[in-house]
């Protein structure tokens, strides 16, 4: 969920005229900026933290609920509770034997230590349980109230709902800024780098925006490349930017769940009868999903996104509301021609000079563009 980044980076600085291409330097890192104007950039999209993608707007700033969450909810506790109370005994046992104690002593030793600890192991397992669930209804009830950040490429504008404010602010899409954040600072373990992504606008004395770490400085791109490959019309689902495993079939619908598990299960055998997996890594497939409680994370991934889907909605303004309805073609806005002439130019430059960064691209097209202007 998209944050405020560690206060040791390095903020963006929007009151003065910045442009896609601008490097910032600071004592603790630079910050290079991607937007005004949304220039392409050569990395795939990738958009973990958009949630709602259809024709007419795209939501950015929570995501869709996870598999994977709720394995570690569920499947951390059984796991953790199993090996206390079935793997733990037997292993000490087994360690007995390897010293050299009588079969007899260590069977009675090991039975002994499964009452003793089996207790335990329920204790430990629920008590995990009850944190998970409570950790999980927190941000849940959190996602209900939270208003994402919504493109509408119809309009070509942003919607962002300020912190605190009765009413969105709208900003036209091509004034919108994007920038990359990059820190590193000396800890107690070594130099620590940070990487963050953050797109936003100043308004007055006021700069509203979202942000948030990532792991790397490629990947931060991708995630901005997600944002302006939708508003441009070359990002039209979430399977192409979310489901880099390629489990979602043409008819499924865009969010994990049961038909998830159902794909990666059919893909496997079919990787073993190819022979390009073997049994075993089979086998750890199988005792993976056993231990997270087989398909129960699906099914309680569908029941959370049809909860979100049906409740948050509430939460969003009227006029909110009415911005995001669709217009008829003839009233979509239209990209400027200076978006479009220099989007080519860079294309142009990229494919001559593949090698060359993103950052000088975007200037030297700047520099053949000299009547370029900042939009308000």
């Amino acid at each position: 969920m998209p944050s405020k980044i560690d206060s040791v980076m390095p903020a963006p600085r929007l009151e003065q005229q910045r442009k896609a291409g601008d490097v910032e330097p600071s004592p603790g890192g630079r910050i290079t900026y991607l937007a005004p104007l949304p220039l392409p950039t050569p990395l795939p999209p990738y958009g973990p933290h958009i949630g709602e993608l259809n024709g007419v707007h795209m939501d950015f700033g929570l995501g869709l609920p996870q598999v994977f969450s709720w394995q570690v909810i569920l499947g951390g506790p059984f796991s953790v509770a199993f090996m206390i109370t079935f793997l733990i005994p037997p292993a000490i046992g087994c360690m007995g034997l390897m010293f050299g104690y009588d079969f007899a002593y260590v069977w009675e030793f090991v039975i002994d230590l499964f009452f003793a600890t089996y207790g335990y192991g329920l204790v430990t397992g629920f008590s995990m349980l009850a944190i998970g669930l409570a950790v999980w209804h927190h941000n849940h009830k959190k996602r209900l109230h939270i208003i994402p950040t919504r493109f509408n490429r119809q309009r070509r504008e942003v919607c962002f709902m300020p912190e605190g404010a009765t009413e969105p602010v709208f900003v036209p899409w091509e004034s919108l800024s994007a920038w990359i954040i990059e820190a590193q600072g000396a800890t107690q373990y070594g130099i620590q780098r940070q990487y963050g992504m953050g797109i936003g606008f100043q308004h007055g004395e006021t700069l509203t925006s979202v942000e948030f770490p990532c792991f790397g400085l490629p990947l931060a791109i991708s995630h901005w490349e997600a944002i302006r490959g939708y508003m441009e019309y070359e990002v039209n689902d979430l399977k192409s930017i979310q489901d880099l495993e390629d489990l979602q079939l043409p008819d499924d619908p865009p969010h994990e769940g049961l038909h998830t598990f159902h794909n990666a299960r059919a893909r496997m055998h079919q990787e073993i009868r190819d022979g390009e997996r073997n049994r075993l890594s089979g086998f750890f497939w199988y005792l993976y999903h056993v231990m997270t409680l087989w398909t129960i994370p699906n099914y309680l991934t569908e029941w959370e996104v049809r909860r979100l889907q049906k409740l948050g909605p509430q939460a969003m303004p009227e006029v909110m509301q009415k911005w995001s309805e669709p217009l008829p073609k003839e009233q979509w806005a239209k990209p400027s021609e200076e978006l479009v002439r220099m989007s080519e130019q860079v294309r142009q430059l990229h494919k001559r000079q593949p090698r060359r960064p993103i950052t000088e691209i975007f200037a030297e097209v700047r520099r053949l563009n000299p009547t370029d202007k900042r939009r308000a």
